[in-house]
Protein backbone atom coordinates (compact mmCIF):
# COMPACT_ATOMS: atom_id res chain seq x y z
CA UNK A 1 0.00 0.00 0.00
CA UNK A 2 1.93 3.49 -1.12
CA UNK A 3 0.54 5.58 1.48
CA UNK A 4 2.71 8.33 0.13
CA UNK A 5 0.22 8.95 -2.81
CA UNK A 6 -3.02 9.34 -0.22
CA UNK A 7 -2.42 13.36 -1.26
CA UNK A 8 -2.89 13.05 -4.43
CA UNK A 9 -6.17 11.44 -4.23
CA UNK A 10 -7.55 14.05 -1.59
CA UNK A 11 -5.84 16.68 -4.21
CA UNK A 12 -8.25 14.75 -7.35
CA UNK A 13 -11.12 14.54 -5.46
CA UNK A 14 -10.82 18.26 -4.25
CA UNK A 15 -10.22 18.83 -8.26
CA UNK A 16 -13.26 17.60 -9.46
CA UNK A 17 -15.50 18.95 -6.83
CA UNK A 18 -13.91 22.57 -6.88
CA UNK A 19 -16.51 23.32 -9.63
CA UNK A 20 -19.26 23.09 -6.99
CA UNK A 21 -18.12 26.01 -5.30
CA UNK A 22 -16.91 27.79 -8.46
CA UNK A 23 -20.84 26.82 -9.78
CA UNK A 24 -22.41 28.33 -6.58
CA UNK A 25 -21.03 31.92 -7.01
CA UNK A 26 -22.41 31.86 -10.49
CA UNK A 27 -26.10 30.80 -9.27
CA UNK A 28 -25.36 33.59 -7.05
CA UNK A 29 -24.24 36.22 -8.60
CA UNK A 30 -25.89 35.43 -12.10
CA UNK A 31 -29.48 33.78 -12.70
CA UNK A 32 -29.43 32.55 -16.56
CA UNK A 33 -32.58 32.02 -18.30
CA UNK A 34 -33.86 28.36 -18.24
CA UNK A 35 -32.26 27.34 -21.54
CA UNK A 36 -29.08 28.06 -20.84
CA UNK A 37 -29.20 26.19 -17.62
CA UNK A 38 -30.94 23.35 -19.28
CA UNK A 39 -28.14 23.09 -21.73
CA UNK A 40 -25.40 23.24 -18.94
CA UNK A 41 -27.19 20.63 -17.06
CA UNK A 42 -27.34 18.37 -19.88
CA UNK A 43 -23.62 18.90 -21.16
CA UNK A 44 -23.05 17.86 -17.27
CA UNK A 45 -24.83 14.76 -17.57
CA UNK A 46 -23.51 14.04 -21.09
CA UNK A 47 -19.63 14.57 -19.52
CA UNK A 48 -20.28 12.58 -16.66
CA UNK A 49 -22.09 9.92 -18.76
CA UNK A 50 -18.78 9.41 -20.49
CA UNK A 51 -16.53 9.40 -17.73
CA UNK A 52 -18.42 6.53 -15.91
CA UNK A 53 -18.22 4.49 -19.44
CA UNK A 54 -15.02 5.39 -19.91
CA UNK A 55 -13.22 5.20 -16.54
CA UNK A 56 -15.36 2.64 -15.14
CA UNK A 57 -17.26 0.36 -16.98
CA UNK A 58 -14.99 -0.02 -20.68
CA UNK A 59 -11.39 -1.15 -18.41
CA UNK A 60 -13.34 -3.84 -16.45
CA UNK A 61 -15.44 -5.06 -19.94
CA UNK A 62 -12.00 -4.56 -22.13
CA UNK A 63 -10.38 -7.34 -19.79
CA UNK A 64 -12.17 -9.97 -20.98
CA UNK A 65 -10.98 -8.88 -24.97
CA UNK A 66 -7.41 -8.43 -23.97
CA UNK A 67 -7.29 -11.76 -22.38
CA UNK A 68 -5.24 -14.49 -23.48
CA UNK A 69 -5.86 -17.53 -21.15
CA UNK A 70 -9.08 -19.49 -20.69
CA UNK A 71 -7.88 -18.57 -16.72
CA UNK A 72 -7.78 -14.74 -17.14
CA UNK A 73 -11.24 -14.53 -19.43
CA UNK A 74 -12.65 -16.15 -16.87
CA UNK A 75 -11.63 -13.86 -14.14
CA UNK A 76 -12.25 -11.11 -16.24
CA UNK A 77 -15.69 -12.52 -16.87
CA UNK A 78 -15.98 -12.34 -12.96
CA UNK A 79 -15.22 -9.35 -12.65
CA UNK A 80 -17.47 -7.79 -15.35
CA UNK A 81 -20.43 -9.78 -13.04
CA UNK A 82 -19.27 -8.50 -10.04
CA UNK A 83 -19.25 -4.70 -11.77
CA UNK A 84 -23.08 -5.52 -12.95
CA UNK A 85 -24.22 -6.76 -9.71
CA UNK A 86 -22.41 -4.05 -8.12
CA UNK A 87 -24.37 -1.55 -10.89
CA UNK A 88 -27.90 -3.16 -9.89
CA UNK A 89 -27.09 -2.80 -6.72
CA UNK A 90 -26.12 1.03 -6.37
CA UNK A 91 -29.18 1.98 -9.05
CA UNK A 92 -31.20 0.63 -6.49
CA UNK A 93 -29.44 1.87 -3.46
CA UNK A 94 -29.68 5.33 -4.90
CA UNK A 95 -33.27 5.18 -5.43
CA UNK A 96 -33.99 4.09 -1.93
CA UNK A 97 -31.93 6.45 -0.54
CA UNK A 98 -33.21 9.50 -2.29
CA UNK A 99 -36.45 8.90 -2.25
CA UNK A 100 -36.09 8.84 1.80
CA UNK A 101 -34.31 12.10 1.74
CA UNK A 102 -36.66 13.62 -1.02
CA UNK A 103 -39.13 13.00 1.51
CA UNK A 104 -37.82 14.99 4.27
CA UNK A 105 -37.27 18.23 1.91
CA UNK A 106 -34.73 16.91 -0.39
CA UNK A 107 -36.31 17.58 -3.34
CA UNK A 108 -35.85 21.10 -3.08
CA UNK A 109 -32.05 20.54 -4.66
CA UNK A 110 -33.27 19.90 -7.88
CA UNK A 111 -35.53 21.60 -10.67
CA UNK A 112 -37.02 18.38 -11.68
CA UNK A 113 -37.44 17.07 -8.46
CA UNK A 114 -38.72 20.18 -6.99
CA UNK A 115 -41.45 20.01 -10.12
CA UNK A 116 -42.33 16.40 -9.45
CA UNK A 117 -43.07 17.23 -6.01
CA UNK A 118 -45.48 20.11 -7.15
CA UNK A 119 -46.77 17.88 -9.88
CA UNK A 120 -47.79 14.93 -7.75
CA UNK A 121 -49.27 16.74 -4.73
CA UNK A 122 -51.64 18.86 -7.53
CA UNK A 123 -52.41 15.21 -8.72
CA UNK A 124 -53.62 14.06 -5.23
CA UNK A 125 -54.96 17.00 -4.33
CA UNK A 126 -57.16 17.13 -7.54
CA UNK A 127 -57.99 13.56 -6.91
CA UNK A 128 -59.25 14.71 -2.96
CA UNK A 129 -61.42 17.27 -4.75
CA UNK A 130 -62.81 14.64 -7.26
CA UNK A 131 -63.60 12.24 -4.51
CA UNK A 132 -65.66 14.95 -2.25
CA UNK A 133 -67.36 15.87 -5.27
CA UNK A 134 -68.53 12.42 -6.13
CA UNK A 135 -70.67 12.58 -3.24
CA UNK A 136 -73.36 14.00 -5.15
CA UNK A 137 -75.56 11.46 -7.21
CA UNK A 138 -75.79 14.79 -9.49
CA UNK A 139 -72.09 15.23 -10.22
CA UNK A 140 -71.70 11.50 -11.06
CA UNK A 141 -73.97 11.98 -13.92
CA UNK A 142 -71.59 14.93 -15.10
CA UNK A 143 -69.79 13.70 -18.31
CA UNK A 144 -66.19 12.89 -17.80
CA UNK A 145 -65.10 15.05 -20.41
CA UNK A 146 -66.35 17.80 -18.53
CA UNK A 147 -64.90 16.72 -15.14
CA UNK A 148 -61.14 18.70 -16.07
CA UNK A 149 -62.97 21.55 -16.30
CA UNK A 150 -64.77 21.12 -13.02
CA UNK A 151 -61.67 20.20 -11.00
CA UNK A 152 -60.32 23.65 -12.62
CA UNK A 153 -63.57 25.95 -11.61
CA UNK A 154 -64.23 24.47 -7.82
CA UNK A 155 -63.92 27.36 -5.52
CA UNK A 156 -62.13 26.04 -2.25
CA UNK A 157 -63.48 28.08 1.13
CA UNK A 158 -63.08 28.49 4.33
CA UNK A 159 -65.52 29.35 7.01
CA UNK A 160 -65.03 30.29 11.22
CA UNK A 161 -67.08 28.90 13.85
CA UNK A 162 -70.65 30.18 13.78
CA UNK A 163 -70.31 31.13 10.35
CA UNK A 164 -73.53 31.44 8.15
CA UNK A 165 -72.86 29.54 4.45
CA UNK A 166 -76.44 30.12 3.33
CA UNK A 167 -79.47 31.66 5.05
CA UNK A 168 -83.32 30.22 4.36
CA UNK A 169 -85.16 32.00 2.47
CA UNK A 170 -82.10 33.14 0.37
CA UNK A 171 -81.51 32.43 -3.36
CA UNK A 172 -79.81 29.39 -3.92
CA UNK A 173 -77.05 30.23 -6.21
CA UNK A 174 -74.32 27.67 -4.69
CA UNK A 175 -73.44 24.42 -3.80
CA UNK A 176 -71.49 23.15 -1.14
CA UNK A 177 -69.33 20.15 -0.85
CA UNK A 178 -67.97 19.27 3.03
CA UNK A 179 -64.62 18.67 2.97
CA UNK A 180 -64.00 18.88 7.07
CA UNK A 181 -65.72 20.30 9.77
CA UNK A 182 -69.82 20.19 10.86
CA UNK A 183 -72.24 22.30 9.57
CA UNK A 184 -75.76 22.35 11.44
CA UNK A 185 -78.91 22.68 9.35
CA UNK A 186 -81.80 24.55 10.94
CA UNK A 187 -85.25 25.16 9.47
CA UNK A 188 -87.63 27.95 11.34
CA UNK A 189 -85.00 27.88 14.17
CA UNK A 190 -85.15 24.02 14.83
CA UNK A 191 -82.30 21.90 14.15
CA UNK A 192 -83.24 19.25 11.25
CA UNK A 193 -79.48 17.49 11.29
CA UNK A 194 -75.71 18.29 10.91
CA UNK A 195 -73.23 18.06 7.92
CA UNK A 196 -70.14 16.71 8.10
CA UNK A 197 -67.15 15.60 5.91
CA UNK A 198 -68.36 13.94 2.35
CA UNK A 199 -71.57 15.75 2.50
CA UNK A 200 -73.13 18.18 0.07
CA UNK A 201 -75.34 21.23 1.26
CA UNK A 202 -77.43 23.26 -1.20
CA UNK A 203 -77.89 20.37 -4.27
CA UNK A 204 -81.80 20.77 -5.00
CA UNK A 205 -81.97 24.61 -4.32
CA UNK A 206 -78.65 25.10 -6.92
CA UNK A 207 -80.94 23.16 -9.72
CA UNK A 208 -83.69 24.50 -9.31
CA UNK A 209 -82.98 28.41 -8.47
CA UNK A 210 -85.54 28.70 -5.85
CA UNK A 211 -84.32 30.01 -1.92
CA UNK A 212 -83.17 27.94 0.56
CA UNK A 213 -85.38 25.98 2.61
CA UNK A 214 -83.06 25.88 5.84
CA UNK A 215 -80.37 27.98 7.28
CA UNK A 216 -76.49 26.10 7.58
CA UNK A 217 -74.13 27.56 9.86
CA UNK A 218 -70.80 26.19 10.77
CA UNK A 219 -70.10 25.31 14.02
CA UNK A 220 -66.80 24.73 14.14
CA UNK A 221 -63.95 25.93 10.92
CA UNK A 222 -65.46 24.48 7.99
CA UNK A 223 -63.47 23.55 4.39
CA UNK A 224 -65.84 23.30 2.03
CA UNK A 225 -65.67 22.56 -2.35
CA UNK A 226 -68.11 25.05 -3.99
CA UNK A 227 -69.75 25.49 -7.57
CA UNK A 228 -71.86 28.71 -8.63
CA UNK A 229 -75.05 27.74 -10.32
CA UNK A 230 -73.41 29.76 -13.49
CA UNK A 231 -70.84 26.80 -14.08
CA UNK A 232 -74.08 24.31 -13.41
CA UNK A 233 -75.95 25.85 -15.75
CA UNK A 234 -73.11 25.86 -18.55
CA UNK A 235 -72.62 22.12 -17.88
CA UNK A 236 -76.19 21.41 -17.94
CA UNK A 237 -76.47 22.93 -21.65
CA UNK A 238 -73.50 21.10 -22.89
CA UNK A 239 -74.98 18.14 -21.66
CA UNK A 240 -78.11 16.37 -22.22
CA UNK A 241 -77.60 13.57 -20.01
CA UNK A 242 -76.68 15.95 -17.11
CA UNK A 243 -79.56 18.19 -17.86
CA UNK A 244 -81.22 14.57 -17.44
CA UNK A 245 -79.89 14.15 -14.44
CA UNK A 246 -80.95 17.68 -13.17
CA UNK A 247 -84.22 16.97 -14.31
CA UNK A 248 -84.49 13.42 -12.08
CA UNK A 249 -83.55 14.90 -9.42
CA UNK A 250 -85.33 17.59 -9.07
CA UNK A 251 -88.90 15.46 -9.90
CA UNK A 252 -88.08 12.90 -7.30
CA UNK A 253 -84.78 14.01 -4.87
CA UNK A 254 -81.87 12.12 -4.11
CA UNK A 255 -82.83 9.61 -2.11
CA UNK A 256 -85.69 8.22 -3.81
CA UNK A 257 -83.42 7.60 -6.75
CA UNK A 258 -81.22 5.53 -4.84
CA UNK A 259 -83.36 3.17 -3.33
CA UNK A 260 -85.06 2.63 -6.78
CA UNK A 261 -81.04 2.34 -8.43
CA UNK A 262 -82.10 5.10 -11.04
CA UNK A 263 -78.69 6.47 -10.70
CA UNK A 264 -75.25 4.45 -10.16
CA UNK A 265 -73.76 4.45 -7.14
CA UNK A 266 -71.14 3.25 -8.01
CA UNK A 267 -69.04 6.37 -6.50
CA UNK A 268 -65.02 5.19 -6.61
CA UNK A 269 -65.19 3.67 -9.84
CA UNK A 270 -66.44 6.98 -10.95
CA UNK A 271 -63.76 8.43 -9.54
CA UNK A 272 -61.09 6.24 -10.73
CA UNK A 273 -62.50 7.02 -14.29
CA UNK A 274 -62.77 10.49 -13.11
CA UNK A 275 -59.06 10.60 -12.11
CA UNK A 276 -58.19 9.29 -15.38
CA UNK A 277 -59.80 11.44 -17.60
CA UNK A 278 -58.07 14.31 -16.10
CA UNK A 279 -54.67 15.86 -18.27
CA UNK A 280 -51.34 15.65 -16.30
CA UNK A 281 -50.73 19.22 -15.55
CA UNK A 282 -46.78 19.64 -14.55
CA UNK A 283 -46.39 22.17 -12.00
CA UNK A 284 -44.03 24.89 -12.10
CA UNK A 285 -43.59 26.67 -8.29
CA UNK A 286 -43.74 29.64 -7.65
CA UNK A 287 -41.02 31.66 -5.88
CA UNK A 288 -43.62 32.06 -3.12
CA UNK A 289 -44.42 28.53 -3.30
CA UNK A 290 -40.73 27.25 -3.10
CA UNK A 291 -40.04 29.24 0.00
CA UNK A 292 -43.27 27.51 1.32
CA UNK A 293 -42.59 23.90 0.57
CA UNK A 294 -39.12 24.78 2.21
CA UNK A 295 -40.39 25.98 5.33
CA UNK A 296 -42.67 22.55 5.60
CA UNK A 297 -40.17 20.53 5.56
CA UNK A 298 -37.93 22.35 8.61
CA UNK A 299 -35.18 19.40 7.84
CA UNK A 300 -35.06 20.64 3.88
CA UNK A 301 -31.22 22.33 4.28
CA UNK A 302 -29.93 19.25 5.90
CA UNK A 303 -31.62 16.88 3.51
CA UNK A 304 -30.92 18.95 0.77
CA UNK A 305 -27.16 18.69 2.05
CA UNK A 306 -27.54 14.79 2.46
CA UNK A 307 -29.00 14.50 -1.22
CA UNK A 308 -26.21 16.41 -3.13
CA UNK A 309 -23.44 14.35 -0.92
CA UNK A 310 -25.54 11.08 -2.04
CA UNK A 311 -24.95 12.43 -5.52
CA UNK A 312 -21.08 12.98 -4.90
CA UNK A 313 -20.11 9.78 -2.52
CA UNK A 314 -20.08 7.50 -5.49
CA UNK A 315 -17.78 9.86 -7.46
CA UNK A 316 -15.39 10.81 -4.66
CA UNK A 317 -14.45 7.24 -3.98
CA UNK A 318 -14.01 5.95 -7.54
CA UNK A 319 -11.57 8.60 -7.79
CA UNK A 320 -9.50 7.39 -4.62
CA UNK A 321 -9.64 3.39 -6.35
CA UNK A 322 -9.26 4.70 -10.33
CA UNK A 323 -6.01 6.53 -9.07
CA UNK A 324 -4.84 3.17 -6.61
CA UNK A 325 -4.95 1.07 -9.47
CA UNK A 326 -3.80 3.23 -12.04
CA UNK A 327 -0.38 3.47 -9.79
CA UNK A 328 -0.30 -0.13 -8.51
CA UNK A 329 0.17 -0.90 -13.01
CA UNK A 330 2.54 1.94 -13.44
CA UNK A 331 4.61 0.64 -10.33
CA UNK A 332 4.66 -3.21 -11.48
CA UNK A 333 5.90 -1.95 -15.35
CA UNK A 334 7.85 0.48 -14.63
CA UNK A 335 9.11 0.49 -10.77
CA UNK A 336 8.19 3.29 -8.69
CA UNK A 337 10.46 5.35 -10.33
CA UNK A 338 8.08 5.73 -13.18
CA UNK A 339 5.30 6.77 -11.19
CA UNK A 340 4.66 10.75 -11.97
CA UNK A 341 0.87 12.50 -11.17
CA UNK A 342 0.77 13.69 -14.79
CA UNK A 343 0.84 10.56 -16.39
CA UNK A 344 -1.61 8.89 -12.97
CA UNK A 345 -4.88 11.25 -13.53
CA UNK A 346 -7.78 9.65 -14.99
CA UNK A 347 -8.35 12.98 -17.17
CA UNK A 348 -11.59 11.37 -18.47
CA UNK A 349 -13.37 10.73 -14.99
CA UNK A 350 -11.78 14.14 -13.56
CA UNK A 351 -13.18 16.25 -16.26
CA UNK A 352 -16.11 14.43 -16.50
CA UNK A 353 -16.78 15.12 -12.95
CA UNK A 354 -15.72 18.63 -12.80
CA UNK A 355 -18.49 19.22 -16.02
CA UNK A 356 -21.12 18.25 -14.29
CA UNK A 357 -20.81 19.26 -11.00
CA UNK A 358 -20.42 22.66 -12.22
CA UNK A 359 -23.99 23.21 -13.70
CA UNK A 360 -25.41 21.09 -10.69
CA UNK A 361 -24.06 23.68 -8.22
CA UNK A 362 -25.34 26.41 -10.33
CA UNK A 363 -28.86 25.46 -10.91
CA UNK A 364 -29.25 24.37 -7.42
CA UNK A 365 -27.84 27.67 -5.72
CA UNK A 366 -30.80 29.36 -7.87
CA UNK A 367 -32.95 27.29 -6.35
CA UNK A 368 -32.02 27.67 -3.10
CA UNK A 369 -31.80 31.63 -3.33
CA UNK A 370 -35.74 31.51 -4.33
CA UNK A 371 -35.68 29.41 -1.07
CA UNK A 372 -34.79 32.44 0.69
CA UNK A 373 -31.40 31.15 1.48
CA UNK A 374 -28.41 33.31 2.43
CA UNK A 375 -25.57 33.70 -0.10
CA UNK A 376 -23.14 32.19 2.48
CA UNK A 377 -25.04 29.39 3.85
CA UNK A 378 -25.41 28.26 -0.18
CA UNK A 379 -21.87 28.84 -0.43
CA UNK A 380 -20.96 26.95 2.54
CA UNK A 381 -23.12 23.89 1.85
CA UNK A 382 -21.22 23.65 -1.19
CA UNK A 383 -17.61 24.30 -0.38
CA UNK A 384 -18.25 21.74 2.48
CA UNK A 385 -19.07 18.92 -0.30
CA UNK A 386 -15.65 20.00 -1.96
CA UNK A 387 -14.09 18.88 1.46
CA UNK A 388 -16.13 15.59 1.91
CA UNK A 389 -15.33 14.75 -1.81
CA UNK A 390 -11.62 14.86 -0.97
CA UNK A 391 -12.14 12.81 2.25
CA UNK A 392 -14.27 10.80 0.02
CA UNK A 393 -11.45 10.14 -2.89
CA UNK A 394 -8.77 9.69 0.25
CA UNK A 395 -11.18 6.62 1.77
CA UNK A 396 -11.36 5.50 -1.93
CA UNK A 397 -8.13 4.88 -2.29
CA UNK A 398 -7.17 3.58 0.70
CA UNK A 399 -9.94 0.79 0.31
CA UNK A 400 -8.12 0.35 -3.27
CA UNK A 401 -5.17 -0.45 -1.96
CA UNK A 402 -6.47 -2.74 0.76
CA UNK A 403 -9.04 -5.23 -0.67
CA UNK A 404 -9.39 -7.40 -3.34
CA UNK A 405 -9.11 -6.18 -6.97
CA UNK A 406 -12.97 -8.23 -7.32
CA UNK A 407 -13.98 -6.05 -4.27
CA UNK A 408 -13.26 -2.73 -6.05
CA UNK A 409 -14.29 -3.44 -9.21
CA UNK A 410 -18.41 -4.10 -7.54
CA UNK A 411 -17.60 -0.55 -6.01
CA UNK A 412 -17.28 0.49 -9.11
CA UNK A 413 -20.21 -1.08 -10.56
CA UNK A 414 -22.02 0.25 -7.45
CA UNK A 415 -20.65 3.70 -8.18
CA UNK A 416 -21.38 3.33 -11.82
CA UNK A 417 -25.26 2.75 -11.46
CA UNK A 418 -25.82 5.23 -8.66
CA UNK A 419 -24.29 7.45 -11.57
CA UNK A 420 -25.98 6.45 -14.12
CA UNK A 421 -29.45 6.26 -12.33
CA UNK A 422 -28.31 9.68 -11.01
CA UNK A 423 -28.31 11.09 -15.00
CA UNK A 424 -31.37 9.48 -16.36
CA UNK A 425 -33.78 10.25 -13.28
CA UNK A 426 -32.41 13.59 -12.42
CA UNK A 427 -30.09 15.55 -14.60
CA UNK A 428 -31.52 14.68 -18.29
CA UNK A 429 -35.13 15.07 -17.52
CA UNK A 430 -34.24 18.93 -15.98
CA UNK A 431 -32.42 19.55 -18.40
CA UNK A 432 -35.15 18.84 -20.99
CA UNK A 433 -37.79 20.74 -19.00
CA UNK A 434 -35.78 23.47 -18.99
CA UNK A 435 -34.17 23.78 -22.19
CA UNK A 436 -35.73 21.42 -24.40
CA UNK A 437 -35.28 18.36 -25.75
CA UNK A 438 -33.12 20.03 -29.25
CA UNK A 439 -30.48 21.49 -26.44
CA UNK A 440 -30.88 18.82 -24.46
CA UNK A 441 -29.55 16.38 -27.07
CA UNK A 442 -27.07 18.17 -28.75
CA UNK A 443 -25.65 19.46 -25.43
CA UNK A 444 -25.30 15.96 -23.88
CA UNK A 445 -23.63 15.28 -26.83
CA UNK A 446 -21.34 18.21 -26.09
CA UNK A 447 -20.44 17.07 -22.94
CA UNK A 448 -20.01 13.27 -23.84
CA UNK A 449 -17.33 14.42 -26.46
CA UNK A 450 -15.66 16.80 -24.21
CA UNK A 451 -14.79 14.69 -21.58
CA UNK A 452 -13.82 11.70 -23.86
CA UNK A 453 -11.73 14.23 -25.41
CA UNK A 454 -9.80 14.23 -22.31
CA UNK A 455 -8.12 10.87 -23.29
CA UNK A 456 -5.75 12.89 -25.28
CA UNK A 457 -3.86 14.16 -22.26
CA UNK A 458 -3.18 10.44 -21.21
Amino acid sequence: MNYEYLSWAILLGGLSAASLPLGSILGICWQPNNRIVGGMTAFGGGALFAALAVELVAPTAMQIVAAETVLAKSEASHHLINMLIGAVIGGALFVSLDTIINSKGGFLRKTSATIEYFTNRNAARRREIIEHLAGSELIRHLPLDIVEDMVKKVNEKQFPTDAVLCEEGSVGNEVFFIESGTVAVKRGGDLIGNLVSGDVLGEIALVTGEVRTATATATDDVSVLSFPKEDFDQWRAQSPEFEKAAAALVATRLKELVERGDIDTDTEQWVDQAVASLMEVAVVPTDAQLQEASEEHGGAPMAIWLGILLDGIPESFVIGSALVVAITAQIAAGGADSVTLATMIPYTLIAGLFLANFPEAMSSSIGMRKQGWGVLKVFSMWFSLTIMTSIGAGIGYLLGGSVDHGIIVIIEGLAAGAMLTMIAAAMIPEAVHLGGSNITGLATLAGFLSAIAFKLLE
